[in-house]
């Protein structure tokens, strides 16, 4: 059994995964996107969670001298984006009448906090907070220029 310590850690690294999964998932919740807050924040911390937890698997193993367990960090990545990808499509409507796509946006940022979760689960804790500025800005500055844009005659689209 892996040491409390190492418990905790996993713990609080999906805490941090959440709370920045979270900031994103209430730009989306305040847009009323399909998945919102707590969706972000679920995907962002069980993508923690899975990297967090494959680490205590691997580090319990090598204590106990068995080294025929294997745990390739990049196939933990695979499941999250096999996951991601599922709820992804979910979120994404065509209303061919209309002519549009409803929720691509919303399932790219439900990736991207799948990602900011996996890094936060590998032990990075500025990259994914720079990362999920970045993502915030391009979500509401982008959002909000395309508007302006829009206003004025041009459509971005």
């Amino acid at each position: 059994m892996p040491a409390l310590e190492g418990q905790w850690q996993v713990v609080v690294e999906v805490i941090y995964a959440m709370v920045l999964a979270g900031s994103i998932g209430v730009e989306r919740e305040m847009k009323d996107r399909p998945a919102g807050f707590r969706t972000h924040m679920l995907v962002g911390g069980a993508a923690a969670f899975l990297v967090g937890t494959g680490d205590l698997v691997m580090e319990a193993h090598m204590d106990r001298g068995d080294e025929t367990v294997m745990v390739d960090p990049f196939r933990l990545v695979e499941a999250v984006i096999a996951g991601v990808a599922f709820i992804g499509a979910g979120t994404i409507f065509a209303q061919r009448s209309a002519g549009v796509v409803i929720g691509i946006t919303t399932a790219a940022s439900l990736l991207m906090v799948a990602v900011i979760g996996v890094a936060v689960g590998f032990g990075y804790y500025l990259l994914p907070l720079v990362v999920t500025a970045m993502t915030l800005a391009v979500l509401v500055l982008l959002s909000w220029i395309e508007r302006l844009l829009s206003r004025r005659g041009t459509s971005t689209r």
